[in-house]
């Protein structure tokens, strides 16, 4: 018993005297990353790169409360571009969804969490893009983050738009596949690459629709003749388009004619379709099936909440049932461009509701988005690295809830705001 104690107190000494450098160690690897840290921030603020995160008091929509402004604030920077967000149809499907539902699953899809409503909103999803099946994820990031790794193996070869968005991008990197890379919307140089591709088994040309950053609309025309020309599919992300372009509202693919012709779309719950959270792979059923069993996001992170899925399968409905809403967009869009092109302002993209001010220095562009905010206007500024260096910009959207009268106090608000910076004239 003696020599318990004593081995004991010998085993507590040894431990002090080993674990004190170590901790000191600790300690100072700790400050020294803190300091790198620190050091990093502030060249994001030297830079006047720096994202503030401005909070909102009040629900999403055409008009918002923003904390520490005084009344309501007229919001052109947020993805809601149908005003589904808070639409009382919208968001009373919600609300009985999480009364006949629950608040959420507390598992994944494959053990414990796929409820009658996640199968119902799969099957309207894939009725709405006229696909065969459809795959529900947490997010359109996971939905790309689950696609490529699955779909590609060493021997095939993906193609890739430079200007991609990000979820695109990262997706592809945990792919095996041969990645190709083509000159943004550059279709002498996808072909090009399609060429050099072809000893590859299998070929897919992946873009955007929509470019989210500047609004530009993919030439998938031309895409879907080369793909066929050099035997690849196709793939088209439609976050921003899914729900208001086209005839319907379907999507990039059915404005140009070529809901036939693309194989795989990926889209998101989080804008137009009810404006919650969640995203979604439409395509052919044995796609769909393999995603189901390989796809980690999928695999791995927990279903959709009720409230979720019962928003987005009411947006969807409202959708399915009348065009009437996606097709108001297109005049509004075009008011605000002709008005801010007549003001003397520089707009990127064409028609499209995203309808970027180009202003290329990045203080600037963050400089006048406080200063709208102070004349009851809610933008945001774009910068680095969001967008390139030098591409600075205002990315402001229009939504179908806008009426004649917000859009023209927007537009005075930038000529105001455009003179005092020298802007425009």
């Amino acid at each position: 018993m003696v020599l318990g104690k004593v081995a004991r107190s010998l085993t507590t000494r040894v431990r002090g005297l080993v674990q004190a450098p170590v901790l000191k160690r600790t300690y100072a690897a700790v400050t020294e990353a803190r300091a790198l840290l620190e050091t990093e921030l502030e060249s994001i603020r030297a830079a006047g790169t720096w994202k503030a995160e401005r909070i909102i008091t009040s629900q999403q929509g055409p008009q918002i409360n923003v904390d520490g402004s005084r009344g309501a604030i007229l919001n052109f920077c947020a993805n809601n571009y149908l005003g589904l967000s808070s639409h009382p149809e919208v968001v009373q499907a919600g609300v009985e969804a999480l009364r006949s539902h629950g608040a959420g699953l507390s598992s994944v899809r494959f053990i414990c969490g796929t409820q009658d409503i996640h199968k119902t909103l799969e099957q309207k999803l894939a009725q709405f893009h006229e696909r065969e099946d459809c795959i529900l994820y947490a997010s359109c990031f996971d939905a790309n983050a689950g696609l490529f790794e699955v779909l590609m193996g060493p021997e095939d070869a993906v193609l890739s738009d430079e200007l991609n968005h990000a979820s695109i991008i990262d997706g592809i990197r945990l792919c095996r596949a041969k990645r190709l890379r083509y000159r943004h919307m550059d279709l002498e140089d996808l072909e090009n690459r399609l060429k050099e591709a072809q000893s590859s088994r299998m070929r897919l040309v992946v873009t955007d629709g929509v470019f989210s950053m500047d609004g530009d609309v993919a030439p998938l025309r031309q895409i879907c003749d080369l793909a066929e020309q050099y035997g690849a599919m196709v793939f088209i992300d439609e976050c921003h388009a899914t729900g208001f372009l086209g005839p319907r509202g379907r999507g990039t693919d059915e404005l140009l004619g070529v809901m036939d012709r693309v194989q795989i779309v990926n889209s998101t719950l989080g804008k137009a379709l009810g404006g919650a959270a969640g995203g979604y792979t439409v395509g052919p059923k044995p796609l769909i099936d393999l995603l189901r069993q390989r796809s980690r996001p999928y695999l791995f992170s927990n279903s959709l909440p009720p409230p979720v899925v019962g928003c987005a399968t009411r947006a969807v409905d409202l959708l399915l049932a009348s065009n009437q809403i996606a097709q108001s967009m297109a005049a509004k869009t075009m008011r605000f461009r002709n008005m801010m092109t007549e003001a003397g302002f520089t707009l990127s993209g064409t028609a499209h509701p995203i309808s970027p001010v180009m202003l290329g220095d990045a203080r600037l562009a963050s400089l006048m988005a406080d200063d709208m905010l102070k004349l009851g206007i809610y933008v945001i500024g774009f910068s680095y690295p969001v967008v390139p260096k030098g591409k600075a910009r205002i990315r402001v959207q229009i939504s179908a809830a806008h009426t004649d009268e917000d859009i023209d106090r927007c537009v005075h608000a930038f000529v105001q705001t455009g003179r005092k910076h020298g802007v425009v004239s």
